[in-house]
């Protein structure tokens, strides 16, 4: 029998030991995590994932949009590992836990060049419930209007409604979108348009360039300066959800998420930092 010497040993020992740690099934080159859910959170978790990622190699989060509803949804049978949901949980959702990472409120938009600067309640009411059709009732130009609503499944149509008092059947839309970036982009091109959308979504765009503008609500800006005072009176946390206590990648990122190291991009993307009223 062949003998080694304890030099080659050891450097067989060490490319041995070197390799299986590299095969270990819980080694972070294996790890990844599937989020989904709320499209108004998506883009702010996308960009804290890559930050994420860059400070934990090996590690992979998928971000998937579809809805609130898919996010708890997704939760709860375990296809993703985070749901996004851009609202408080429901009573009935009490089985899962919420952690806050943004605030952000949902805001009327039309395009630029519409000369109406404010709505009632009651007017909006009335556009959305079909029993205005023209913008000269309102002031503006002899036009008919384009009311656009929310799918089901989208926590800004419940939020919306809840505003409203409505139900979905009473609404009267002629475009119905998805998410936050449809909605923007429908009134943008459609100078008779008018919609909701998170507000810092729709700040963000309006600061670019994009030709829409937010209307106030009960006299109240739309602006995430009224979100952050607290004064804007349709606002939301923007949550990610689990099943129970997070663990592993899942409890790392939501801390990443809530913490510090990441308020530049919740501002980046218009919304407001948790903590900072």
């Amino acid at each position: 029998m062949r003998i080694f010497s304890i030099k080659k040993y050891a450097i067989f020992i060490a490319a041995l030991l070197s390799g299986y740690s590299w095969a270990q099934p819980g080694n972070a080159a294996a790890e990844k995590l599937v989020l989904t859910g709320a499209s108004t959170i998506a883009p702010l978790a996308a960009e804290i994932a890559r930050r994420f990622e860059s400070r934990h190699p090996g590690t992979r989060i998928d971000v998937q949009t579809g809805g609130s509803s898919r996010g708890i949804n997704d939760t709860r049978n375990g296809t993703a590992g985070i749901g996004m949901v851009s609202r408080a949980l429901k009573p009935a959702e009490q089985d899962l836990q919420a952690h806050t990472i943004a605030l952000d409120g949902v805001g009327l938009i039309l395009h630029a060049s519409n000369p109406v600067s404010a709505l009632s309640r009651q007017q909006v009411i009335d556009i959305y419930t079909g029993k205005i059709v023209n913008w000269k009732t309102l002031g503006g130009r002899d036009a008919p209007i384009t009311a656009i609503n929310k799918a089901e499944g989208r926590s800004t149509l419940e939020l919306f409604l809840g505003y409203l008092k409505l139900k979905n059947s009473d609404i009267k839309p002629h475009v119905i979108i998805g998410d936050n970036a449809q909605g923007i982009k429908t009134v943008a091109g459609n100078p008779n348009a008018i919609g909701y959308v998170s507000i810092g979504a729709a700040e963000y765009e309006a600061r670019h360039g994009t030709p829409i503008k937010l209307l106030p609500l009960d006299g109240i800006a739309a602006t995430v300066a009224n979100v952050r005072n607290g004064t804007f009176p349709l606002s939301r946390p923007l949550n990610l959800v689990t099943r129970a206590e997070p663990e592993g990648l899942a409890r790392d990122f939501i801390a990443f998420a809530r913490s510090e190291q990441v308020h530049d991009l919740v501002e980046a993307q218009y919304f407001v930092p948790i903590g900072f009223r």
